[in-house]
């Protein structure tokens, strides 16, 4: 297995792992005041763009030449810096 295919499956596993997270703030959502689940919505609804996001990027990187990666992956990178301080942030609201 190659570098880039080795960097996109510990992507996708880390993807696969915020949903599941995602999922878990989604619950915690429901069970708030109507007031607070307002704004835990808009929060879940901003890491869901974000997560749909770097799914572009990583579809973007699987279909970059071998050549191109390392340059696709740039942009990937920094989709997922945004998505991971989002989830930090998120992960504050929800305490």
């Amino acid at each position: 297995m190659n570098e880039r295919e080795l960097y996109q499956k510990k992507a996708q596993a880390k993807l696969d792992e915020w949903k599941a997270e995602l999922d878990k703030l989604k619950a915690q959502a429901t069970a708030a005041s109507a007031d607070s689940q307002l704004e835990l919505n808009r929060h879940i609804d901003s890491l869901n763009a974000k997560i749909e996001q770097s799914e572009r990027k990583l579809d973007e990187l699987s279909n970059s030449s071998e050549e191109g990666w390392q340059s696709v992956k740039q942009g990937f990178e920094s989709a997922w810096s945004t998505l991971k301080q989002s989830f930090r942030d998120a992960a504050d609201k929800f305490k």
